[in-house]
């Protein structure tokens, strides 16, 4: 009997060590990836920082380390921040942002609430295919718009981006929130409908204060694209009163063959800063309404 107990006693020490080991060995493979991966993806916005804080003869200079600041300043973003053109550069991109959110918002909200409530006929089909739309690339897109903001008088200005932008931001937002709506249970419908609600007031009571989660991840994806737009911009707007941040401050440091390597990479990293703070304050609520969105309750 004791010998049974001891070969029984011995064998689960060895599975747990087993096991405990296994463990070990997991973490540090992951730890060893996430490192990795940290150093590879942080590198070049680190370089990004310390050559944003050297001077242009100290760029120029091929002697020493090029990851070693000898003499930091901080020259180069007081020039871009004191700069009338940086400066309408950074106006003109929270215009088209602010403008191009509140619009994607209110089409992908109204739009997946239809699609993914009232059950029309041909409302799987048409979900689908809004997102399809999405995976269109904006290389192969831009040339059609082309001539369609050419047609309305709107290149050179904003308000082609404005207006343009929404394809990039309300298929994939529309179908985030069809997947947040459809995991609603059925019963909120029922007792909105027994109540005597109609369907604005069920998306305004209801589901809008339910969903909130889903609409700040879709809110945070259309700011992110909106902001660092970079095609659509190139081939719209040349006049540069009307260029946005992101090809504002490389189309005008670039002159000839002359880079302003100091405040390309200063106008880069500030240009970077706004969605870095959204994503920093907004992450938990952006993952949350991805991941609730990805299934159906």
């Amino acid at each position: 009997m004791s010998a049974t107990t001891a070969t029984v006693g011995g064998g689960i020490a060895r599975k747990v060590g087993s096991l405990h080991r296994e463990r070990r060995w997991a973490l540090v493979t992951a730890y060893i990836s996430l490192v990795f991966s940290a150093i590879i993806m942080l590198a070049p916005p680190f370089y990004m920082l310390i050559t944003s804080l050297k001077t242009s003869a100290e760029i120029a200079d091929q002697k020493g380390n090029p990851w070693i600041v000898r003499n930091p300043t901080l020259m180069n973003y007081w020039e871009l921040m004191t700069d009338k053109l940086f400066q309408g550069f950074f106006i003109n991109s929270v215009i088209v942002t602010v403008i191009v959110v509140v619009l994607t918002m209110v089409i992908s909200v109204l739009a997946a609430f239809a699609l993914a409530r009232m059950r029309f006929f041909g409302s799987q089909v048409l979900a689908t295919g809004v997102f399809l739309t999405y995976l269109v690339p904006d290389t192969l897109l831009f040339i059609p718009l082309y001539q369609i903001v050419g047609g309305l008088g709107l290149l050179n200005s904003i308000w082609g981006l404005v207006l343009v932008y929404p394809t990039l931001t309300v298929p994939f937002c529309t179908w985030i929130m069809i997947g947040y709506f459809a995991s609603i249970p059925k019963e909120l419908d029922e007792a909105a409908l027994i109540d005597g609600a109609n369907w604005m007031q069920m998306l305004t009571k209801i589901f809008i204060p339910v969903a909130l989660p889903g609409i700040i991840a879709a809110t945070i994806f259309a700011f992110t694209v909106s902001w660092a737009a970079f095609v659509y911009p190139t081939a719209f707007v040349t006049t540069p009163d009307q260029m946005p941040l992101t090809i504002g401050v490389v189309s005008q440091l670039v002159r000839g063959d002359t880079f302003a390597w100091g405040q390309i990479m200063a106008g880069a990293l500030l240009a970077a800063l706004p969605p870095v703070i959204v994503y920093a304050f907004l992450m938990d609520y952006y993952i949350a309404g991805l991941t609730a969105g990805a299934t159906k309750g």
